[in-house]
């Protein structure tokens, strides 16, 4: 069985479109979506439609992200705290609750916060930043005994996560297996390829990849640029050459 990991789309329709046609090329039986549908993107409604229309297909499953949560339950004190450290986003967010439906919020945030599976006797967890929070990071440089410690109350045997649109992984000394799977919609690299993971599984054997696509991400910069909210700019720049996870 194939089975493709995804997560932090952030309303990119372009990259979700091409991602999705991968998946298809690489034959996977299911899609693992990790969470972040919308924030800070091109399209954030169109987004969470194709995620919903996704979601009538029984081998499609989704968890809530911490940007998810975030709209879903969005006030005038969350966009305060968000704009002291990083007003960018805080404008974004303010946007984006303005052409999110309400029906869509209460979509987002019925959502579940994590999920486990159990596929030919490997116990498979969702989670978006780590099992211990959904905004949690795990980074490629982190001290192994630091994603221990994330992952020490779950009995999974291999742990997805996304939050920090960078993949990566990790074996545990409990031989836990921890993988980053980076982002489709918000890639935080200098290349502008959405990533995503894929888990084949073969008699209680498994493997992992991460897969890097094309996408039209000009296209995605351009509409995100006339989305006109204060920084929407310089986050299109960011689809096109990222080289930090917040644009400055």
């Amino acid at each position: 069985m194939k089975i493709a990991v995804i997560s932090d789309i952030h309303g990119n329709m372009q990259a979700l479109n091409a991602v999705l046609e991968n998946i298809k090329q690489e034959n996977c039986e299911k899609i693992f979506c990790l969470g972040d549908l919308a924030m800070a993107g091109p399209e954030p409604s169109k987004t969470i439609e194709k995620i919903r229309q996704l979601l009538n297909n029984s081998d499609f499953t989704l968890i809530q992200g911490n940007t998810d949560e975030m709209i879903a339950n969005c006030d005038n004190q969350m966009i305060h705290l968000l704009e002291e450290n990083n007003p960018i986003m805080a404008h974004a967010l303010e946007c984006d609750v303005t052409v999110v439906s309400e029906e869509q919020k209460i979509f987002l945030r019925d959502l579940p916060k994590q999920y486990m599976q159990e596929i030919d006797g490997l116990k498979i967890l969702l989670v978006h930043g780590s099992p211990r929070k959904n905004n949690e990071n795990i980074y490629p440089d982190l001290k192994i005994e630091e994603v221990e410690e994330m992952v020490a109350e779950t009995d999974a045997d291999i742990i997805f996560c996304g939050h920090t649109h960078v993949p990566c992984g990790y074996q545990t000394n409990s031989k836990q297996t921890v993988v980053n799977v980076g982002s489709v919609g918000r890639p935080f690299s200098e290349e502008p390829k959405s990533c995503y993971a894929i888990l084949e599984i073969n008699n209680k054997e498994f493997s992992i990849k991460h897969n890097l696509v094309d996408y039209d991400y000009k296209t995605a910069a351009k509409i995100l640029n006339e989305r006109n909210f204060d920084g929407a700019d310089k986050l299109a720049k960011m689809l096109i050459h990222a080289t930090s996870r917040y644009p400055q």
